[in-house]
């Protein structure tokens, strides 16, 4: 016993003679040597000791590296209800609403200052005449939006107490100028009395124009001429001298001249023409 847990065996060894020619001391002649005996100290491990006492908390290691993430754990309770925020910024203004129903009338007011006196006969004169006037200017304005070709086309307008002239500057033939002026609610002029021919006449002169298409024609019989509304020429007429002569057999349609004079014509030859209105009808 060599102490410190340690036991030393001794072992005895016997060299063989196939070890000799390894050791010191052999002969060139090979001869053995004496065998000799020594002793090995082999070391061996002694009896388990008593447990020591616990050593100090050694440092932290290294963090590890970071692990998956864990399943979803089950709910927790509801929490209590926080304390309110702060109010967020105005939205934009919604849909305007239904109108509700009219409230209740509220009470009458106090009665007001008596007025000051007035004669308002003149005041309601006035305002009846500018009420007329202003009926006529609608009228008017009716008429022209629904009876003007167009405003190129047009050479202004006529108009006596109960008929208003219309010049329209497009040729066309008797026939055409007549449906012409029916489509906006009238007819070929049909002056019937002097006071008509005359405003006619100078609403002819005034375009700078020569001759145009009148409602006179005898195309329903030869030699009686009528107006276009088919009434007869009994009171009044404004032919030129000679005139009507049917020349070549083919006039049986009439023209006013800028002089106020009639002369029958042909139907087929395009000019300008004066288209008449009823202002009761306009």
């Amino acid at each position: 016993d060599v102490g410190d847990g340690l036991r030393t065996v001794i072992v005895p060894v016997v060299l063989m003679s196939a070890l000799v020619s390894l050791l010191p001391g052999q002969t060139a002649s090979g001869q053995q040597l004496t065998e000799e005996t020594c002793t090995v100290q082999i070391l061996v491990p002694g009896l388990k000791g008593e447990p020591g006492e616990k050593g100090e908390k050694g440092a932290p290691g290294r963090p590890g590296r970071v692990g998956p993430a864990g399943q979803t754990g089950p709910a927790g309770p509801k929490g209590q209800k926080g304390i309110m925020g702060r109010h967020g910024k105005v939205g934009p203004a919604g849909i305007k609403g239904v109108k509700g129903d009219v409230g209740d009338p509220g009470p009458q007011g106090p009665n007001g200052e008596p007025g000051v006196p007035c004669e308002c006969t003149p005041m309601r004169k006035l305002i009846g005449e500018m009420d007329n006037v202003v009926s006529q200017l609608s009228s008017e304005l009716k008429f022209i939006k629904n009876a003007l070709p167009s405003p190129a086309a047009v050479a202004g307008i006529t108009e006596t107490d109960s008929r208003i002239y219309l010049l329209v500057k497009e040729e066309k033939r008797y026939s055409d100028a007549q449906a012409h002026c029916q489509a906006r609610g009238g007819h070929l002029a049909m002056p019937k009395d002097e006071g008509a021919n005359a405003a006619v006449a100078a609403y002819i002169s005034r375009a700078g124009l020569s001759r145009v298409y009148i409602g006179i024609h005898d195309l329903d019989r030869e030699g009686v001429f009528t107006y276009v509304d088919r009434s007869p020429m009994s009171t009044f007429s404004k032919w030129r001298r000679g005139e009507p002569n049917n020349a070549y057999d083919e006039e049986d349609c009439a023209e006013m001249l800028s002089s106020g004079e009639w002369t029958d014509v042909a139907c087929h030859p395009t000019m300008f023409f004066v288209c008449e209105f009823d202002k009761d009808s306009v």
